[in-house]
């Protein structure tokens, strides 16, 4: 009887390399060529990110998959009809949508993020991943609100700008942030994958 293949997890490089890489796509194809080339980039780097991560690990998570069926999605829509609302919405959805899952997931005693990130937290207690569950939630509910503000009272170039310069930040040191409490609650960080690790944030 044969062996399934055994999955491979990425590194902390490889791993950030996947989650963020096409972001860094969108951004330089905008500073260079505008919104709309850029979406189209942002939309083949996604699927570029999928196919190495399958390739390369076997496997693709099911944050990947939810990123990409939006950005293609939303990054299609924007491109047919030539109006970059949708692309700029693309964040509120998915800041809604995994804030939605997270706190549903609470609700009815199954931590999703406990699913998705569990063996990149050795050691952290129950308590910790609940604590962690319900900031993550609250993050992305007020990441969906400043997104909505930020691309409705302002230009395109701005909104792009406040993406990098301040969404991508902020995540990193809200991450950050939590190392003191994950410690208190059990996290073996010496043994993590990556300091710290963090939600996808596509």
């Amino acid at each position: 009887m044969s062996q399934q293949p055994k999955v491979q997890e990425p590194g902390p490089g490889a791993r950030l390399a996947i989650d963020l890489g096409p972001l860094v796509v969108f951004f330089a194809a905008n500073a260079l060529v505008g919104i709309f080339v850029a979406t189209r980039a942002f939309m083949v780097a996604m699927v570029a990110a999928m196919i190495v991560s399958q390739v390369k690990y076997r496997h693709i998570s099911p944050m990947l998959w939810f990123s990409a069926v939006m950005v293609v999605v939303l990054g299609g829509i924007t491109v047919w009809l030539h109006d970059e609302t949708f692309i700029k919405i693309k964040p509120t959805i998915y800041y809604t949508t995994v804030a939605a899952l997270l706190l549903f997931g609470m609700a009815t005693k199954r931590n999703l993020l406990k699913t998705v990130l569990g063996s990149a937290y050795p050691g952290l207690s129950e308590r910790g991943w609940q604590v962690l569950t319900r900031n993550w939630a609250i993050f992305f509910i007020v990441m969906a609100v400043l997104n909505e503000a930020v691309w409705r009272t302002t230009s395109t170039d701005f909104w792009v700008g406040f993406k990098l310069w301040g969404f991508l930040p902020a995540t990193f040191l809200f991450a950050l942030a939590h190392i003191p409490m994950l410690m208190r609650h059990g996290l073996e960080l010496e043994k993590a994958r990556e300091e710290p690790p963090i939600p996808p944030t596509q």
